[in-house]
């Protein structure tokens, strides 16, 4: 493609930024559009995450462990670990720290698709002659933020049900309406809604802390390739080639620990939304 047929920078980002989904928007709501590229990767990395931690636990010995097996036992330690010293209920763990190791692995494997090219996938189809079928296409399911969402619902849903374990439907209902303002009848309907504005407001946060982050990223990357594209254009100098690849190099390498911190963050988090159902208020 020539200089003069090249797309803007506002219309590069935007074309990288666009879903592939089954039906075009129709500029409203509508629960029957699915990000489809989204839903591609967000399976298929977890059965990839699925596969390598039972991987690990089908070739763990009680000898000298593997590099494979003994960096899986590290992850599984730390995590147990945190779900120790947040969760005490002993039963409660026996699911919640498989579940935890889940969120971390599958997240982090999420995140890390940040690392490939920008231009990676679209080249490919450029190449396999599919591109005019496959205009769109996003592999960082965690930076769409109805991924994210998603996600946090999930959590919300897995406290729900221990809530509800836990306390019983009358001790959790009653904790909904005597807490945090006190049991006085009067006070019902505020603790009521002052408990639901809570859960709404940390399964959102949940989501979107991870959404921005991720979105964020992958933004700086696009960017970085539109040096690197300038660059190519340019007929002048170095600098920007070289800014090109000095930039890229250092945000990648920053950018490892983004993909690792964000994955721990939602499990942390995870841990401490299950660990509040544990408690009685």
């Amino acid at each position: 493609m020539s200089a003069a047929n090249a797309p803007s920078a506002g219309e590069y980002i935007g074309h990288h930024l666009t879903h592939l989904q089954n039906k075009p928007m129709a500029g409203v709501i509508d629960f029957s559009v699915f990000n489809l590229d989204s839903i591609f990767w967000g399976i298929f990395l977890g059965i990839v995450g699925s596969f390598l931690l039972w991987k690990a636990a089908s070739k763990a010995t009680s000898g000298v462990p593997g590099r494979f097996q003994a960096a899986v036992e590290i992850l599984f330690e730390m995590v147990d670990s945190q779900a120790k010293g947040i969760i005490h209920n002993a039963q409660s763990r026996k699911l919640v720290s498989p579940l935890a190791l889940t969120v971390f692995v599958w997240i982090f494997l999420l995140n890390s698709m940040d690392f490939l090219p920008v231009d990676l996938f679209h080249k490919v189809f450029e190449w396999t002659g599919v591109d005019h079928s496959i205009h769109y296409f996003r592999v960082v399911p965690t930076a769409d933020l109805s991924s994210t969402l998603g996600m946090s619902v999930s959590v919300l849903l897995i406290c729900v049900f221990y809530n509800i374990k836990i306390k019983g439907i009358g001790g959790w209902f009653h904790e909904l309406t005597t807490a945090p303002f006190g049991a006085h009848p009067i006070l019902w309907p505020f603790n009521f809604v002052f408990q639901m504005i809570e859960f709404v407001a940390k399964t959102v946060s949940h989501g979107m802390r991870l959404f921005g982050n991720m979105y964020a990223g992958e933004l700086i990357f696009m960017l970085i390739a539109l040096m690197g594209g300038t660059a190519a254009m340019s007929l002048t100098g170095i600098l920007l080639p070289l800014g090109h690849v000095i930039a890229g190099s250092i945000w990648a390498i920053f950018h490892i620990l983004i993909v690792a911190l964000q994955a721990f963050i939602f499990m942390m988090l995870t841990l401490v939304y299950i660990g509040q159902a544990h408690d009685a208020h």
